[in-house]
């Protein structure tokens, strides 16, 4: 992970995501994911764009089986964002660097 986009688990995600006053996407993903792979690359370069304005996380949905139920997560990659501790919005798939920063700035 890069400076701009840390992980969260189970543990940290109420401090982290749900517990903070400013905008926050999430990522969740898996190893095995091929979309989620390539998704990585793109998210860590919107993040450097987005530095001070919202802040990204990363969830391994094998690794933190608590968390994605309660948001409805069934697919992944899946992008939530959340503001103000409440869900924005939600896109599953891979999406490109353009439709990754339209659904970011629709919900800043």
């Amino acid at each position: 992970m890069s400076m701009n986009v840390q992980i969260v688990t189970d543990n940290t995600f109420e401090q982290d995501v749900l517990g903070v006053a400013t905008t926050v996407l999430v990522d969740f993903w898996a190893t095995w994911c091929g979309p989620c792979q390539s998704l990585a690359p793109i998210l860590e370069d919107v993040a450097a764009e987005y530095v001070g304005r919202m802040n990204f996380y990363k969830m391994d949905v094998d690794n933190n089986p608590a968390t994605p139920p309660k948001f409805g997560v069934r697919g992944i990659p899946a992008l939530i964002i959340f503001k103000d501790g409440q869900v924005k919005a939600t896109k599953v798939g891979l999406l490109t660097k353009t439709e990754l920063k339209q659904f970011i700035n629709q919900n800043l």
